[in-house]
């Protein structure tokens, strides 16, 4: 599967549920008494068959590293780090050009203690693991333990209902933080874990309730729809045909087909048979990522932030290489090989052959375009995106080669391949620079950064698109490109839609809401200095705050589960929120909180909750706030909004998206209808 290629190696997820328990993993964590005040604190994990425990201090980059976290230390001090002499696996991963270590069997990890006041004597933390074998992986679990007057424990890696993560072994990090952290409900630590615990009746959950009031005029779908992600492809496939690795290829590929045959209806028949076959081929690419995807690993790359830094770097990589500085080329050995096989064969598999050849031939063009595409259905959270994607990219490349070879009087009215060419490579290269800024702004919103506020992140477009805008006058020139003599009427045209797309977000950098890019652009709040604060709502980012305030000032509270990374939640607030009857509404009649499932900051103390009969560790907000969204109202993606008493008591039915404001605005009107009511 890793031989698809690099675009499919970081996303070769899948989410499958199983319906048996899964217990590969068991620890028992003890203590040994040494010489003197010394004593051997020993973490030992048995490990079915097939299975493994990666070891520690894996590279960055790679799976997830065996962790040991001591969280609190009295009576006593830590000698040295973890270590362990079991037998370790160690082997080079093509993956993640990396080598990985892993334990099989069975592992023993020892941590060196100094016993200072034995009275006082309390260690306590949890070991960070992952349990995999080769075709799934368990979710990331953290097992607390604790050492003192009672020191053994034994605890399993997993419990029923537990979902299984087909990957191969080697697991990113950030899929970590994609799933949430999963932890045995068995554990029993003889003394107090350092946790907090989420007691609070407000929390109980409403999934009942809320599924008796109804889903409200919103639509669920979170997602593009899919005639616009098959829109996407066909346009995609489109802009690849005017490339220099596709342009030259028609004319010479339909006159092969036209000369190889005396009868000119086989001939026909031949070329829409290899037009047929370049469509199967990105189908069946698209087909590979909609089986290996699952909707709740989509949804969940949308808001992570190491695959949007991952995107990001892609996006660049991709502009720097249209920008000439170098191409993306697969190994020629592939070409040669599939060249060769074409000739010496016949009949459909000799077509079959040749529509491959294109592939890999053009791959340096089409890649981006085809990873681009990718990375855009992957952070919308389709099921089906990739393969209706890829259908619409295969069409509108396989279509010139079938009407050419059925009216070949039309290869004479081509235009010439020549400079233009590489123009229009150029030009995706800016667009790709641009759109690769959307996915570092994702990564920078969720961890605080601050990097790319709104200001920053709308100049480096302006400055983005003003340069097109000069390329297309030829006022910009590249190494490959050729000399532009005189401007052409296409060339204006594009160059004054460039250049009035690069004042028309001008306005933005002090507080305008430019709807034509809220999916992009980072929300309004990061705006240092705003002439417009009425284009921003108060709102809380607490729940339990928030809901203070609605129980003082006798309002209903409306949450908002949103994401840095949702695509979706920047289009509500563009289009729906900036609504006068919307705004009326909400700041009159509501308290508004806007709960974000992707934030990274750190929890003062990690709660430690139970879901589905497993215990789990929430470390970060965002792991808080998307508890909170899945056990109380039983929903995990974004936008979702819900209206609730000051008891925490749903209101109304759920509402999930829509850029139709009057459609929101009946929703809150129900909502404060029920309330009233109360």
């Amino acid at each position: 599967m890793r031989k698809i290629g690099f675009l499919l190696a970081f996303i070769s997820i899948e989410w499958v549920a199983v319906g048996q328990i899964l217990q590969p993993i068991t620890w028992s964590f003890d203590q040994q008494k040494k010489a003197g005040n010394d004593i051997e604190l020993v973490f030992k994990t048995s490990i079915q068959n097939g299975w493994h425990v990666y070891g520690q201090n894996l590279p960055s980059g790679g799976p997830v590293s065996t962790s040991f976290h001591f969280d609190k230390v009295t009576g006593a001090r830590l000698v040295g780090k973890v270590t362990s002499s079991s037998p370790m696996i160690k082997e080079y991963d093509k993956t993640f050009a990396m080598t990985l270590t892993w334990y099989e069997h069975q592992a023993v990890f020892i941590q060196k203690v100094t016993v200072t006041d034995p009275k006082k004597f309390l260690i306590s933390g949890y070991v960070e693991f992952m349990g995999c074998n080769d075709e799934n992986c368990l979710p990331p679990a953290k097992l607390p333990f604790s050492f003192g007057k009672i020191v053994a424990q034994t605890v399993s890696s997993s419990s029923a209902k537990s979902p299984s993560l087909k990957i191969h072994k080697a697991l990113v990090p950030a899929v970590v933080k994609v799933l949430q952290s999963v932890q045995p409900d068995s554990v029993q630590p003889t003394t107090t874990v350092p946790t907090a615990k989420l007691d609070n009746p407000t929390w109980k959950p409403v999934i009942n309730q809320l599924n008796a009031l109804g889903n409200s005029s919103g639509t669920n779908e979170t997602h593009d729809p899919f005639w616009l992600i098959f829109l996407k492809g066909f346009l995609g496939g489109l802009l690849a045909l005017f490339t220099p690795c596709v342009w030259p290829i028609i004319p010479l590929t339909v006159s092969f087909f036209l000369k190889r045959s005396a009868n000119k209806q086989k001939a026909k028949r031949d070329a829409g048979l290899y037009g047929l076959s370049i469509i199967a081929i990105y189908l069946v690419l698209g087909v590979l990522i909609t089986l290996i995807f699952g909707a709740s690993a989509l949804n969940s790359l949308s808001t992570n932030a190491f695959f949007n830094l991952f995107f990001f770097g892609l996006l660049v990589l991709f502009a720097v290489s249209f920008f000439g500085a170098f191409e993306l080329t697969l190994p020629a050995s592939w070409t040669t090989k599939l060249d060769n096989k074409a000739e010496s064969t016949t009949g459909i598999m000799s077509i079959l052959l040749m529509a491959f050849t294109l592939a890999l031939v053009s791959f340096s063009c089409t890649g981006p375009i085809i990873g681009t595409l990718l990375v855009d259905v992957a952070v919308n959270g389709s099921y089906l995106g990739p393969a209706i994607g890829m259908l619409g990219f295969a069409l509108a490349l396989a279509i010139p080669f079938m009407l050419f070879a059925m009216f070949p009087m039309w290869l004479k009215s081509m235009p010439k391949s020549g400079g233009w060419l590489n123009s229009v490579k150029v030009v995706l290269g800016f667009l790709e620079l641009a759109l690769a800024l959307k996915f570092f702004s994702v990564a920078d919103l969720a961890y605080g950064w601050r990097l790319l506020d709104r200001e920053v992140f709308l100049v480096l477009w302006i400055v983005i698109f003003t340069l097109l805008g000069f390329y297309l006058l030829g006022k910009i020139k590249f190494a490959h490109d050729s000399d532009v003599k005189h401007v052409s009427v296409t060339r204006l045209f594009l160059s004054i839609v460039t250049f009035a797309f690069a004042l028309y977000m001008v306005p933005g950098l002090w507080g305008a809401p430019l709807k034509a890019i809220s999916a992009f652009a980072p929300p309004l709040y990061t705006l240092d200095f705003n002439l417009n604060p009425q284009s921003e709502h108060t709102v809380y980012n607490d729940y339990d705050q928030a809901l203070k305030a609605a129980a003082l000032q006798n309002k209903p509270l409306l949450i908002d589960f949103t994401g840095f990374g949702c695509v979706n939640c920047r289009k509500m607030e563009a289009s729906v929120w900036t609504d006068p009857k919307v705004k009326q509404l909400m700041n009159e009649q509501f308290i508004v909180a806007s709960l974000y499932v992707d934030d990274k900051a750190s929890l003062s103390q990690p709660m430690e909750v139970t879901e589905n009969g497993r215990t789990s560790l929430l470390t970060t907000v965002g792991d808080k706030w998307s508890y909170l969204q899945r056990s109380k109202f039983g929903a995990n993606a974004q936008p979702f909004y819900v209206i609730v008493d000051a008891q925490g008591n749903p209101l109304t039915g759920s509402f999930s998206f829509t850029e139709e404001p009057v459609r929101f605005v009946a929703f809150l009107e129900a909502g404060l209808k029920h309330s009233i009511k109360k």
